[in-house]
């Protein structure tokens, strides 16, 4: 049943799974992101492979998987243990980490990442100081269905 994303959780770990299925993403310890204001679209999509010929009509295939990047947004939050690990991730050059994605009905993505920096922004005095960062995926999606 469709519903909106109110309630979404996103949670990091520096762990990596033992095994890339549920089980092995379940069992490491996560430390979920406050303050989120959106986590933005992901999802795995094949690049395009083309080649025209000389003769005839140019050729499509799909090539490799790209799993997409996460653009999170958050209010700013020196405190939040969650902001602290992101901002961690994105000073570690080689680190790869492990995320959770919750949605309200139960429904979790895993997968292994690194994140790409961390801006912050103050856009006047009406606004939040914000945060914001991408998290590229470096894996694949592993999906929990709704319980």
């Amino acid at each position: 049943m469709p519903g909106t994303a109110a309630g979404t959780t996103l949670a990091l770990s520096a762990g990596k799974p033992a095994t890339f299925d549920v089980a092995g993403f379940a069992a490491l310890t996560y430390t979920e992101v406050g303050g989120l204001d959106k986590i933005g679209t992901f999802g795995a999509k094949p690049g395009k492979v083309e080649f025209q010929p000389l003769k005839g009509v140019k050729q499509k295939y799909k090539g490799p998987v790209d799993s997409g990047a996460l653009a999170p947004s958050m209010a700013h939050d020196e405190a939040d243990a969650g902001q602290n690990l992101l901002r961690t991730a994105a000073d570690d050059q080689q680190g790869e980490y492990s995320a959770r994605v919750t949605y309200p009905d139960g429904a979790i993505r895993y997968f292994t990442c690194r994140v790409f920096g961390y801006d912050e922004a103050a856009e006047g005095a009406e606004n939040m100081l914000m945060g914001s960062t991408t998290i590229e995926i470096i894996s694949v999606i592993v999906k929990k269905a709704a319980a």
